[in-house]
């Protein structure tokens, strides 16, 4: 009998989050409600910030962030293009431009001197992005956003539960360090609610928007004038979206916050295993944590050396068992992104191409087993042995 597949991601859920859900089902309570303001709160208390809005997606999330940092129509972002499309697709929905820096090589994350450099009279906010989890170096960028009094956004979708070494302590991603972070709660990621995402920000004004903007610009939670025993009209103040999570999402997302260390302390459990067993393959090189970032490894990338082919060594991994993703894309080079759609930095982009190019993602998930994982890596040197 063949060996079954190993995926690459795989969420972990079970009887604690549908009983969670049941709970929700059966309140009678199922769109935006009080389950959902329970896991603001925990949610904001979880990473340490003073507030947190839940959205539809990270998607949403990075929106409203944008929309509520002022940025408008003619205006440029800059940020990386080396992320989820989602990343850029935001700063579009404002009617503005992105505007890509590139990465540094060790850790897929945006290097400030190129963020510095692709700066204009036009600039409006920074956007980085703690890719696959892994912090980027706020202190460089905070520094910088601060020196031209700018906004930054943080696209830490991927980073729940990563943390970084904050004025003197450790301190987890979702504070946040700038202005707003915002996280996603989809399948591939740490914890998931099946989509959602969450905005939490130092600015309790932003605050008090993100939660208008989420519901049409509703002035009035819904659940609120439910509940009180007194007639209340809503007024809705400004054009607004419908962005909101439901609570059947919130009630599962509150049971994976509850099991979040466990999570992340398997997940730094594997990677650490996949670094010790990979160096002595030759096929790459494996991540590396800058001494100030702990990341929550939602994703371990590898980056072949360049006598292999991405795509042929993916595909004979596949052949043998072995799910694998390519490199984080680009979004400069897609098609819903041609000339005039954006700009690049002066330095270029070849850091963010190289590292799509030459990245294979490896399974990562909690459930994985190490002798699952040893078979991964023992197949990785098989096929990269290979003439």
């Amino acid at each position: 009998m063949s060996r079954p597949l190993i995926p690459i991601a795989l969420p972990e859920t079970g009887e604690r989050e549908a009983a969670a859900a049941r709970r929700a089902i059966l309140s009678g309570w199922l769109t935006m409600g009080p389950e959902t303001a329970a896991f603001e709160t925990e949610f904001a208390a979880a990473v340490g910030a003073p507030h947190a809005c839940a959205t539809a997606s990270g998607t949403a999330a990075l929106h409203l962030a944008l929309l509520v940092a002022g940025v408008v129509p003619g205006d440029e972002v800059v940020t990386a293009s080396h992320s989820f499309i989602a990343t850029a697709n935001a700063i579009r929905y404002c009617g503005a431009t992105p505007v890509f820096a590139d990465i540094a090589s060790g850790t897929f994350n945006l290097d400030p001197a190129h963020v510095e450099a692709a700066f204009t009279p036009r600039t409006r906010a920074i956007l980085c992005v703690h890719q696959l989890g892994m912090p980027c170096d706020l202190t460089s960028l905070v520094a910088l956003a601060q020196r031209r009094h700018l906004p930054l956004i943080e696209d830490a979708c991927c980073a729940i539960g990563s943390e970084i070494f904050w004025e003197e302590r450790w301190g987890k991603i979702g504070q946040p360090q700038g202005d707003v972070a915002c996280f996603s709660f989809h399948p591939r990621k740490v914890l998931t609610t099946g989509d959602g995402g969450m905005l939490t920000t130092r600015h309790a004004d932003w605050d008090r928007r993100f939660h208008r903007l989420r519901q049409h610009g509703m002035n009035r939670p819904a659940h609120l004038r439910h509940t009180t025993g007194e007639v209340i009209f809503e007024n809705y103040e400004e054009l607004g979206f419908n962005y909101r999570i439901t609570d059947v999402q919130a009630a599962i997302g509150r049971e994976q916050l509850h099991r979040l260390p466990a999570f992340v302390e398997r997940r730094r459990l594997l990677a650490a295993r996949y670094t010790e067993r990979l160096a002595p393959l030759g096929c790459g090189a494996a991540p590396k944590e800058p001494v100030w970032a702990r990341s929550n490894w939602q994703s371990y990338a590898v980056r072949l050396d360049d006598g292999l082919d991405q795509r042929a060594v993916m595909q004979q991994l596949l052949a043998r068992g072995v799910a694998t993703r390519r490199g984080v894309m680009c979004a400069h080079r897609e098609p819903a992104y041609p000339p005039g759609t954006w700009r690049a930095g002066p330095g270029g982009l070849t850091e963010s191409e190289r590292a799509q190019d030459r990245t294979i993602l490896l399974p990562l998930f909690p459930q994985l087993t190490e002798n699952d994982q040893d078979f991964v890596v023992a197949t990785l040197g098989e096929v990269c042995r290979r003439p």
